[in-house]
């Protein structure tokens, strides 16, 4: 199968990334890239270190994406390693898992074109990850899946046509009590904007956003049996596990 991209080395790609502004600001309409690049490898970031993509789109080739099946490390695109912050990419479709942060990270700027299995996935034990400006659209399930502890909290986010923006893991081996937020992000065409488990005392916050067509919460009784679904029963919001504030649903 002929791949048909501009590849570039990621020696090329590297000088031509811009390191000025980063716009983190909410964009309701995805960027255009500045060019297009595919690893043939998954693409680490150093603890504490910082990369910029030059909003070229960033994919995998061959591709690692397998729909829904679950994927891993090896599926990514990129991981990040605890303290690392990754700007302006836009994340192509050939991959599984987009981003994996196996500690606290951060998301500036950054754009999935067509999301496979997972977006981003968040693993820190504690601490807050964040996610600022960027958007994600084409997700038949989830976005952000948060399978560590802490927090991770999303800001001026764009997403369209997806199942879920955010999932707490709902049957990981080692769970925990995870918190969610979400600050001006503009969801339109979801399932429902977060999925919490509220036996384990999960807690999302969405506030001045703008929630088109879709559902606010989801709650889940989550379980630590991989091997388990786990179960919806019922929806927000809910005074402890899903709080809203200043949202509209239209006019936005």
């Amino acid at each position: 199968m002929s791949l048909n991209m501009k590849s570039l080395s990621l020696l090329a790609v590297a000088s031509l990334a811009s390191a000025g502004a980063t716009n983190t600001n909410l964009q309701t309409t995805f960027p255009t890239p500045s060019g297009t690049t595919a690893l043939p490898a998954v693409k680490t970031i150093a603890a504490g270190g910082s990369f910029d993509g030059g909003m070229y789109q960033w994919d995998r080739w061959p591709s690692t994406c397998n729909q829904q099946s679950e994927g891993g490390d090896k599926d990514a695109v990129f991981i990040l390693e605890d303290g690392a912050t990754l700007s302006n990419v836009v994340i192509g479709p050939n991959n599984g898992e987009g981003v994996h942060c196996k500690g606290r990270c951060t998301l500036n700027n950054i754009w999935w074109t067509d999301v496979c299995e997972d977006a981003a996935t968040f693993k820190q034990t504690s601490g807050t990850s964040y996610v600022n400006g960027g958007g994600a659209r084409h997700a038949s399930d989830k976005v952000l899946q948060h399978n560590g502890g802490g927090t991770v909290a999303v800001k001026n986010f764009y997403a369209t046509d997806i199942g879920k923006l955010y999932r707490s893991c709902g049957n990981c081996k080692t769970q925990h009590q995870r918190s969610s937020t979400f600050t001006n992000v503009h969801v339109e065409g979801a399932k429902v904007v977060a999925g919490v488990n509220a036996n384990y005392g999960d807690k999302t916050t969405i506030k001045n956003s703008c929630i088109k067509d879709s559902s606010v919460c989801w709650l889940y009784e989550g379980t630590s049996n991989n091997s388990k679904e786990p179960k919806k029963i019922g929806s927000g919001p809910s005074g402890t596990a899903c709080a809203v504030a200043a949202l509209k649903t239209s006019g936005c």
